[in-house]
């Protein structure tokens, strides 16, 4: 009987693991709490690699040994495949090449509203050349700030906007989202349907901005809600919205989605992880290095903040900026650098 129980708790526990380990083979990828859960595989796979170490130790006792070496290899193997996954999505690199006359970059921050100086925004945005920010929980007042600073250490930028309700009644930032677009790119204007909320993300805002001159690219600046239990079917909902916005040929969609490439599984066409489009970080090696929160080591983090493009895009390289963690958010930012393709 002990060992039909010791074989019934080892098969329980590898369904645990292999769910925890890849819930998409189980469609359950955006289900409540294991979405949560793959957000953080660093800290799994650390989980997982204890565990082994304290089933290891079990085993010294004859009784439960048998069952102690089961539960150590299957903490092993999932301990070694979410490890392996880490690896194979990028665990870091911080080298962006130089730019091009063809290349733009953009950067993505979720600036947890005023918890981060409007000087220090755009600083950093100039020296990362960006041409293109997007940030949620930022308001277009500060939007403005960061705009005007980066006019005067020479890299002039237009400044536009979607909100939620006015802004001040509660005084909570995420009801804004603002995007940065240099002039170089032509002008932009973002689409009636963001501003009024009639084809939006659910609970916080997203911008489409669209070029009304010149041939640059569609910018959505993304925002979907984070994955409380109590709105799990508006965040599944704000990612299928945002699937739907990389459709076209010619977007770059950046911002918090507060998902990982995990939740994307199922929502992408013709290649691409979300619609048509392709998460530039993991094709440039940083697909792993986690985003949210700063409390956290980068590899123990949720990598949530992303650049996706469409393939009239390919990324060249990206960095997530950790060296920013003490600047007042609580996520990091990501810069990409791409060149257009033939896509």
């Amino acid at each position: 009987m002990r060992r039909v129980i010791g074989v019934l708790v080892a098969l329980l526990c590898a369904a645990g693991a292999a769910v925890v380990t890849w819930p998409q083979l189980f469609r359950l990828e955006r289900t409540f709490p294991i979405a949560q859960i793959v957000s953080f595989r660093g800290l799994v796979a650390a989980l997982f690699a204890a565990l082994a170490v304290l089933a290891l130790i079990f085993a010294l006792a004859r009784p439960v040994r048998a069952l102690a070496l089961s539960l150590a290899g299957i903490s092993l193997l999932a301990a070694g495949a979410n490890a392996g996954i880490l690896v194979y999505r990028g665990i870091g690199t911080e080298a962006l090449p130089e730019k091009t006359d063809s290349s733009i970059r953009v950067m993505t921050w979720n600036t947890a509203g005023s918890a981060t100086a409007p000087d220090t925004i755009a600083q950093i945005a100039v020296a990362m050349d960006a041409d293109i920010i997007t940030l949620p929980e930022t308001t277009i007042d500060t939007g403005e700030k960061v705009a005007i600073v980066m006019g005067d250490l020479g890299q002039p930028m237009w400044a536009h906007h979607a909100e939620y309700g006015e802004y001040g009644i509660d005084g909570w930032d995420a009801t804004s989202t603002t995007v940065l677009i240099s002039p170089d790119l032509g002008d932009y204007s973002v689409i009636e349907s963001s501003q009024d909320g009639t084809s939006n993300t659910s609970t916080v805002p997203s911008a489409v901005a669209m070029p009304t001159s010149g041939d640059g690219p569609i910018v959505v600046a993304a925002h979907a809600v984070a994955p409380r239990q109590s709105y799990m079917q508006q965040w599944r909902n704000d990612l299928q919205w945002l699937a739907d916005q990389c459709s076209a040929d010619n977007v770059i969609l950046a911002g918090d989605f507060n998902a990982t490439l995990d939740h994307m599984s199922g929502l992408g066409v013709d290649g691409g992880v979300l619609g048509r489009c392709h998460d530039a970080a993991s094709e440039t090696g940083n697909g792993a290095v986690g985003t949210w929160t700063t409390e956290l080591p980068a590899l123990a983090g949720a990598p949530i903040d992303h650049v996706l493009v469409s393939p009239r895009w390919q990324p060249t390289g990206s960095a997530v900026l950790k060296s920013l963690d003490a600047s007042g958010s609580d996520h990091r930012p990501v810069v990409v650098q791409l060149e257009p393709t033939n896509g």
